[in-house]
């Protein structure tokens, strides 16, 4: 059979395997996989360096699909060239347990490099993948041995391109020259409510263009070998990313083409039936794959295999010419951390004075970085603020402009390439503008580590805009995300400790302002933050009251225990909690021993939102808290006002006593 006609025949494979699959499960988006598979054909065939049966390779090509909506054309892919996924698999296309979900999921689906469907995430999270390839090739690379050598391509829709976080990342990509970042732009010009022009009538390619991207324009997504030029093209532009728009037309080859009904609905049985018809294909059979298109497409393991050879023979040399880069790049890519580094961990001495936890954090982080190579990362424009800079840090400062937003998406993309530790910082109070990139950052387990600075309502003038009172009940809120507010600067030190060694992303709240540093053992002090909660101060007698706290209001119990036990005869414990989440995580036993289920009375002090502290206090307990805005003054008035007194503080203990005896 001519090329051609062989390649004509594994395109429309990939789209009816797609039509198949969304008419089985009775749900998923048909129109983009119509419109999309000649493109995403001829990059995976003709560019595409992977290795199916390894999808963990370095140096693999990634490839994102942004609209992840259109999830059954990336599985049609990953079949057909010989990934672990099942035909099987693709009859269960958004089942139950099965491996083919809705929507791209990092870490379930072999081949997928990050779970996308949120629109613009995927754009951003290339940003970082690309720029993790650029460095780590700056670091690595020898001449004869281009041991970072790999493209990140993505597919991405007009949604993609509407969204804020990828014009904050397009931009960043472009300031950064990421040469190695080609999108191929699904230009369709429909969406759900209709056409484009509804909403967007801007010149793409010159917007992109302003912000320093090389363009291409396709006229027919059906020109393969047009395609194809135009990737090459992109290729051969090294010193800027390229976005290719290909103009497709959504639902080809259906009788809904060109309509938003293709766009998240299947076809329907009838125009299931007439789009088989269209490209000559069986109409009576269902995820029908011809058997010269699987041994065509099948080659991707037999080439994949080659050329990861060739790479581990290049790596085997290398390690042979440079065995120190060759021991760390093993270290970095296994994502260990080097023996011994926590020693570099700070001890702060309480008789030095007060620090703000910010502060201590930049201490640690600068310990840290000469120590941890590949600790690389910055701030939304605030280091100054957040502390985030590293004095010998070099290319590993990132500066991502007033974007959190691309900067949470980026950070992702930076620890899902592998290979770096990142971290990102801004106020806690705008852990808002990047939220849906924590929230994918603790769905896909991603080791991103956020600075939250400014952690409460002793920012003081800067008033109610700055001063977080929800977020940390938000952040708690999400799943599988660690949040940690130490106390003082040897808990943000252990912090620290648990975020390098963390499985999934933390978020340290810190704060603006000074506090006392504990005169505690470190040691007590490392152990207690790692397990989420522990006694700080105990009671010479049996406590009938327990106070709990976390961060900067950790010292105000203390001093109220001075008052409740020296003038008011009350026996007090004072628990700091700087993690709910670790301290969930702990045995019955341990939790019980540092909260006793029979002490009743227990009260707990924090400045944010109360949401969720009664399941520590219980429904006898009280909670001191912000559940209002605050407002501007200075932060030490703010707290008297806002009840964060010794007096509130023991009035509030007192009270709880009495009830939890009444």
């Amino acid at each position: 059979m001519p090329a051609d006609k062989l390649d004509e025949r594994c395109v429309t494979t990939i789209r009816l395997l797609a039509v198949d699959m969304v008419e089985s499960a009775k749900s998923g988006h048909p129109g983009l996989p119509l419109g999309a598979a000649p493109m995403a054909y001829v990059l995976w065939s003709r560019h595409l360096r992977h290795n199916p049966s390894d999808p963990s390779w370095a140096n693999r090509d990634r490839f994102i699909l942004s609209a992840g909506h259109g999830s059954a054309l990336l599985y049609a892919l990953l079949h057909l060239t010989g990934y672990d996924l099942s035909l099987q698999e693709l009859k269960s296309f958004r089942q139950w347990e099965s491996r083919t979900p809705g929507h791209p999921e990092y870490g379930l689906t072999p081949g997928v490099e990050c779970t996308t469907g949120p629109l613009g995430q995927g754009f951003a999270m290339g940003v970082g993948m690309a720029l993790a390839e650029s460095w780590l090739a700056r670091r690595f690379n020898r001449p004869g041995f281009p041991i970072f050598d790999h493209y990140t391509f993505g597919l991405v829709s007009d949604g993609d391109l509407m969204e804020g976080v990828a014009s904050e990342a397009a931009s960043l990509a472009g300031h950064w020259t990421l040469g190695k970042l080609i999108y191929l732009y699904d230009d369709n010009h429909i969406t759900i409510e209709g056409d484009t022009a509804l909403t967007f009538t801007e010149d793409v390619l010159q917007r992109f263009q302003a912000y320093g991207w090389h363009t291409e324009r396709v006229a027919d997504g059906n020109d393969l070998d047009a395609v194809d030029a135009a990737i090459a093209k992109a290729k051969a532009v090294t010193d800027r990313p390229s976005l290719i728009a290909v103009r497709t037309r959504i639902g080809y080859g259906s009788p809904k083409e060109n309509n938003a009904a293709c766009h998240g609905e299947p076809l329907g049985p009838e125009a299931s039936r007439k789009t088989k018809e269209f490209y000559g294909w069986p109409v009576e059979e269902s995820f029908y794959v011809p058997e010269d298109v699987r041994q065509h497409m099948g080659r991707a393991v037999a080439n994949g295999q080659r050329i990861q050879e060739q790479w581990d023979a290049m790596m085997a040399r290398y390690a042979q010419m440079y065995p120190q880069d060759a021991a760390l790049l093993k270290q970095y890519l296994d994502g260990t951390l080097p023996e011994g580094w926590d020693r570099a961990l700070p001890v702060f001495d309480a008789a030095k004075g007060a620090i703000a936890t910010r502060n201590a954090s930049g201490t640690v982080l600068n310990a840290l970085a000469p120590v941890v190579t590949n600790l690389m990362g910055g701030s939304a424009d605030l280091a100054p603020s957040n502390k985030t800079f590293v004095a010998q840090g070099g290319e590993r400062n990132l500066h991502f402009g007033v974007r959190e937003h691309a900067m949470g998406a980026i950070l992702n993309g930076m620890a899902l390439h592998g290979g770096l530790r990142p971290y990102g910082g801004t106020f806690l109070v705008f852990a808002d503008y990047m939220r849906p990139a924590i929230r994918l950052a603790a769905l896909m387990k991603t080791k991103v580590i956020y600075i939250f600075t400014h952690d409460s309502i002793g920012v003081g003038e800067d008033g109610p805009t700055h001063q977080p009172v929800e977020h940390l009940a938000s952040l708690r809120a999400i799943p599988e995300l660690t949040v940690l507010r130490p106390a003082d600067a040897n808990e943000t030190a252990a912090a620290w400790k648990v975020a390098l060694e963390a499985h999934g992303p933390v978020a340290l709240a810190l704060t603006r302002q000074n506090v006392p540093v504990l005169k505690m053992d470190r040691e007590k002090i490392c152990e207690g933050v790692a397990r989420g909660a522990y006694v700080l101060s105990e009671s010479a007698e049996p406590a009938r009251l327990i106070l709990i706290a976390s961060g900067s209001e950790t010292h105000l119990a203390l001093e109220a225990q001075k008052v409740l036990e020296q003038e008011k005869g009350v026996p007090t414990r004072v628990v700091s909690m700087p993690s709910w989440e670790l301290f969930e995580r702990q045995e019955e036993a341990y939790r019980n021993a540092v909260l006793p289920p029979a002490t009743r009375a227990r009260c707990a002090v924090e400045a944010g939102s109360t949401m969720g502290w009664h399941r520590w206090v219980g429904s006898q307990g009280a909670v001191i808290g912000m559940d209002r805005f605050g407002a501007s003054a200075p932060g030490s008035v703010l707290m008297k006002q806002f009840g964060f007194s010794v007096e509130n503080v023991v009035a509030t203990a007192l009270a709880v006593l009495a009830r939890a005896q009444a």
